[in-house]
């Protein structure tokens, strides 16, 4: 897999140039095709294309469905190109409808929000959401290339960049201590999300060159994430109090690292630093304690889990990252106490 940071303009004529595909889809939703498509459109040459609702809400097999139809009628064969032009959604589900159909056809990832190019569109992890849980189905394959263009960030709401920067300070709190003593000194408008884009890609595909299907050091990618998604999925749903990705996993950073600080594994010190830059970037999430035990039970269908194990992964100091810390019940509940 080959990550571009330049100007999709000159790296989306330079990959189609070095390759000889039969046909080409482009899969895009309601806000990419208004702002993003226009900027690639004219760079392909004839192509058919998808149009989907934008939201997770749409992540799922129905959506799927609509995508496998007009690849179909398209009569895209195993020589195709699939380019999945748009955030998370986009690149997990239009990758994982190119990953399965006719066993699997080639695609590209074009991330255009900051959440993306950081993080979902680097490392092959594909899929859909399932009764409601998160990423329930899919597959690891990696894409022909993924190119990324900072300019698409010009298209987002302040709201869409935080989500995405809740990434950045994961990455630098599980592998670069230096970096998360930069970030934190400065206000989020004025981090350099061109230079951290860099950052945090070149620590995940460390990471994921090393560990590619999440069998070991992968796993320390889902610091903040066994709670965080359980916060995202039981929000799912409830327009009023929805969360987007990187808002939930900003609680869920400062749930687990209590349960670090808990277990002995930071000092208060690093914990205070982490909590008050998380508030000070997103605020507080409103969650209840008449919400704890159904976020504790989402949980349970974590994919690091073994039996009835939930496994976490948990800092070991800032910069520093373990795995397969079973979690109790308790714990969990007490993390959630704590942020609320």
């Amino acid at each position: 897999m080959s990550v571009i940071i330049n100007s999709v303009t000159e790296s989306l004529p330079a990959f189609l140039a070095a390759k000889s595909y039969s046909k080409i889809h482009v899969i895009v939703d309601s806000h990419t095709k208004r702002f993003c498509y226009p900027i690639i459109k004219t760079l392909l040459p004839k192509h058919t294309l998808t149009q989907i609702k934008f939201g997770e809400e749409e992540k799922n097999l129905n959506t799927c469905s609509k995508i496998w139809e007009d690849m179909t009628t398209a009569s895209l064969d195993r020589h195709s190109l699939v380019i999945n032009l748009g955030g998370g959604v986009i690149g997990d589900m239009g990758g994982f409808c190119a990953a399965t159909y006719k066993r699997g056809i080639d695609f590209i990832q074009i991330p255009t929000t900051l959440l993306s190019q950081v993080d979902a569109s680097v490392g092959g992890k594909l899929g859909i959401d399932f009764w409601g849980l998160k990423n329930h189905i899919g597959v690891f394959q990696i894409p022909k290339s993924v190119l990324i263009d900072a300019d698409f960030l010009k298209t987002l709401p302040q709201n869409e960049l935080r989500s995405g920067f809740a990434e950045i300070i994961k990455h630098c709190l599980i592998m670069d201590k230096d970096k998360w003593e930069v970030i934190r000194k400065k206000d989020f408008e004025e981090q350099n999300f061109t230079d951290l884009i860099a950052h945090s890609v070149a620590i995940k595909e460390k990471i994921v060159t090393e560990d590619p299907t999440e069998k070991g050091l992968r796993k320390i990618l889902n610091f903040g994430h066994t709670l965080g998604h359980a916060i995202e999925t039981y929000f799912l749903g409830r327009p009023k109090l929805h969360l987007l990705h990187g808002e939930a996993i900003a609680a869920g950073m400062i749930c687990e690292a209590f349960i670090s600080f808990k277990r002995d594994l930071i000092s208060l010190r690093d914990l205070n630093q982490i909590e008050e830059f998380i508030y000070s970037v997103y605020g507080k999430a409103k969650i209840k304690e008449s919400d704890f035990q159904a976020i504790v039970h989402l949980t349970a269908q974590d994919k690091k889990n073994k039996g009835n194990e939930v496994r976490f992964s948990l800092l070991e100091d800032i910069g520093k990252c373990g795995y397969d810390f079973v979690v109790s019940k308790k714990e969990m509940i007490q993390a959630l106490e704590y942020y609320s």
